[in-house]
């Protein structure tokens, strides 16, 4: 059994409402018409199934096969990445990382509370 470890940017999934918003952005980041390019197709065309219809309203997604295209093409995975992100996430491992950050939010509170002029116990803790 082979092992796969994935390395992605931390709240990827929640930049974007869906994979086609984050699609888009990441289309119009490199450029509609040099992607278009590389998929052989017009850029009004991609312009059509990154919105998902077209002006008349006519849906217009972009199939499974064109996203893999658009994967290969580009060497852009971050779609791919964008899913893991969103529907991988292990509960346990999500609540560990919350508590991590309570715990390094907890240890800076009273440098930050002292620094609001407000009153702090000896030991960390705001006075009542």
């Amino acid at each position: 059994m082979q092992q796969l470890t994935l390395t992605f940017e931390p709240g990827l999934a929640q930049r974007n409402r869906s994979l086609r918003d984050h699609l888009a952005t990441r289309v119009y980041a490199q450029g509609l018409v040099s992607v278009a390019g590389k998929l052989d197709m017009a850029p009004s065309k991609l312009t059509e199934k990154l919105a998902g219809a077209d002006s008349g309203g006519k849906p217009r997604g972009m199939t499974v096969d064109e996203l893999e295209d658009y994967i290969h093409r580009t060497k852009d995975v971050s779609p791919v990445q964008y899913l893991a992100d969103k529907y991988l996430r292990d509960p346990a491992v999500a609540q560990q990382e919350a508590l991590a950050k309570l715990a390094s939010l907890a240890e800076s509170l009273p440098a930050l509370m002292a620094a609001a002029g407000l009153p702090v116990a000896a030991k960390g803790r705001a006075k009542s």
